[in-house]
């Protein structure tokens, strides 16, 4: 079988003890309108170096505005997505700077500086979603951030 997989990359910024999470906009095609950790798809690469964590800082910087300083693996995962294979990809990363603030509208409709329990408890956030946040919260703590 040869088939080709979305590769995606989600930022879990922290801050404060609070994580950086968007409200994915109505007009999204996968999971409207829940809750998320920022990101996207990998896109035309030219260097290999760094890519997924490019990546992360570019989305993020881009949909909310805010830079992200030295990225961590949380964790990976595949799933389907409008019937196509998808592999998304978790780093935690502390804010560096800037005000989050929904920069490009027809991805992210509202962001929210939360905390793991806050998540859990939001009725928007999809199980994925709150599964991430508890993986990215015990990172965080094991790294003492």
């Amino acid at each position: 079988m040869n088939q080709r997989y979305v590769v995606n990359v989600e930022a879990a910024v922290v801050r404060d003890g609070e994580f950086l999470v968007a409200r994915r906009a109505e007009s999204e095609d996968h999971a409207a309108g829940t809750l998320s950790f920022v990101g996207g798809t990998v896109e035309g690469i030219e260097e290999a170096e760094d890519a997924l964590e490019r990546t992360a800082r570019r989305e993020v910087r881009e949909e909310v505005g805010v830079e992200v300083g030295e990225l961590r693996y949380v964790e990976s995962g595949a799933f389907l997505a409008d019937g196509d294979p998808c592999v998304n990809v978790v780093f935690l990363g502390r804010h560096e700077s800037g005000t989050a603030r929904p920069r490009e509208p027809e991805e992210v409709a509202e962001v929210f500086w939360l905390t793991a329990d806050e998540v859990a408890d939001h009725p928007d956030a999809p199980p994925w979603t709150e599964a991430s946040v508890e993986r990215a919260e015990q990172r965080r703590a094991d790294l003492g951030w």
